[in-house]
Formats: C-alpha cells, sequence, structure tokens
C-alpha cells in the first residue's frame, strides 16, 4: 500500500473552499457588527414601532420634540433635553376621532400627574400636550390614554425617559456578535476538517 499525494487540483479547490468559507464569514461578521437596533417611527406595516400605543384593535403614535434644544427632531422612548417638550399624539385610525379618549402624563414611580386632559373627542386626531420638565426633573414617566365608551373604560399607557440618551450599542448587541462569531468558526472548521479529512483519506 502506498500513499498517493493530492494532485494541484484537489489543493486549488481546498484553498478556494477555505477563501469562500472566510469570505462568507467576514460579511456575516460585518453586517452583525454594523447593524443598528431597530427603534423606528412610522416603519413599514410589519416593522415594530416602539412609539406606538395599542388601543384595542386602533393605534395611537406618540412624539416627542424639544424645539428649543432640537428643533424639528423627534423622540420617543428617550427624550435627552429636561425642558419645554411637545408631546404630540397622533391616530392612525379614523375610528378614534368618534371616541372620547382621555390623557394623562404622570412621573413616575410616585405617579404624580403631571399633565391632564379630560375624556373628549378629537375630530383632527392629534392631541398635543405642552409639558416643561425641569418643573419635574428628568426620570422615568408614563404616558397614559384611556378610551371612554359606552360606560367602559380602557387604560394604555407607554413608559418613557426624560434626559436619558438612547442607548445605540447596548452590550447585548456585541455579546450576540461574539457568540456568532465563536460559532460560525468553531462549524466551519468542524466542515473544512471533515471534508478534508475525508478526501485524504480517499487518497490512501
Amino acid at each position: 500500500m502506498h500513499t498517493q499525494l493530492p494532485n494541484n487540483n484537489q489543493n486549488k479547490r481546498g484553498k478556494r473552499s477555505i477563501n469562500k468559507f472566510w469570505t462568507v464569514l467576514s460579511a456575516l461578521c460585518l453586517s452583525v457588527l454594523f447593524s443598528t437596533p431597530s427603534y423606528s417611527h412610522r416603519g413599514a406595516a410589519d416593522e415594530v414601532d416602539v412609539c406606538r400605543i395599542r388601543v384595542g384593535t386602533e393605534k395611537i403614535h406618540f412624539t416627542a420634540y424639544t424645539p428649543t434644544f432640537t428643533q424639528s427632531q423627534g423622540f420617543c422612548r428617550f427624550i435627552p433635553n429636561v425642558g419645554l417638550t411637545n408631546l404630540i399624539f397622533d391616530y392612525e385610525g379614523k375610528k378614534l376621532r368618534d371616541v372620547s379618549i382621555e390623557f394623562e402624563v404622570t412621573k413616575e414611580p410616585e405617579g404624580t400627574r403631571i399633565f391632564y386632559l379630560e375624556p373628549q373627542k378629537t375630530k383632527s386626531g392629534t392631541v398635543k400636550a405642552d409639558v416643561d420638565f425641569s418643573k419635574y426633573g428628568a426620570g422615568d414617566y408614563l404616558a397614559h390614554v384611556t378610551i371612554m365608551h359606552d360606560g367602559e373604560k380602557q387604560d394604555t399607557h407607554l413608559p418613557f425617559v426624560v434626559g436619558a440618551e438612547e442607548e445605540k450599542t447596548p452590550w447585548r448587541r456585541y455579546l450576540f456578535f461574539v457568540i456568532s462569531v465563536a460559532v460560525l468558526v468553531t462549524l466551519g472548521i468542524a466542515y473544512l476538517t471533515r471534508k478534508y479529512g475525508d478526501q485524504q483519506n480517499t487518497d490512501i
């Protein structure tokens, strides 16, 4: 029995396979590293929108503006500056315009009311609340939306933070990146080892 060395064509195919593997791995790593979390405002129909307040089967879109600091830039769950803020509630459907809705904003965890709008029908589909958060300080808040219809109440709320920047690069993203790379490298090495180990065995 004698050992036959792999020919040049086999070596070339092996190198191409290895290069292709590392190219795919690099592309996947870059896509994970440079992907950004979704904090969308009115995205696609199937996209998660953390700025929506669901009231039954209907939706209200919440946006906060701090014109003194950021002019026309809108915020949602994180409002970076503490000061006069325009809170806008936009009805996404026409059904809510014929229903009495109550709006309230509270400072948490105390539950102190800082804004209140009694139940009423809003034909324009937009409710605006001007709140000077410098009077209440940075911290956690809740926007409450309560439907008053046929003697029943249905309360929904959306939490938001004033005086805090949105975390653009959470540590979970990097943890996911490290785990993904480790798994891909392990699977790739195992695949290449088995593939070329079998080829060498067939050449003996």
